[in-house]
């Protein structure tokens, strides 16, 4: 899929097309792709971006 012409001509309707025929999990990857670009460009380690679990057990109170 492809489109060419001047940049002052051109609207957002390519895009929207292009990125709605990718469906769901290409515009996650591509999101997720990005975002660890950002944190890789800010120096900081792409494990910060897993789930913290932080909690050690926990219990049922008793009734």
């Amino acid at each position: 899929m492809e489109r060419k012409g001047r940049l002052e001509d051109l609207d957002r309707s390519f895009d929207i097309e292009f990125w709605q025929r990718q469906g769901a999990d290409a515009i996650f990857s591509a999101a997720w792709e990005l975002i660890e670009l950002y944190h890789h460009h800010l120096g900081q380690d792409n494990d910060a971006l897993r789930l913290q679990r932080t909690v050690e057990n926990f219990q049922r109170l008793p009734d």
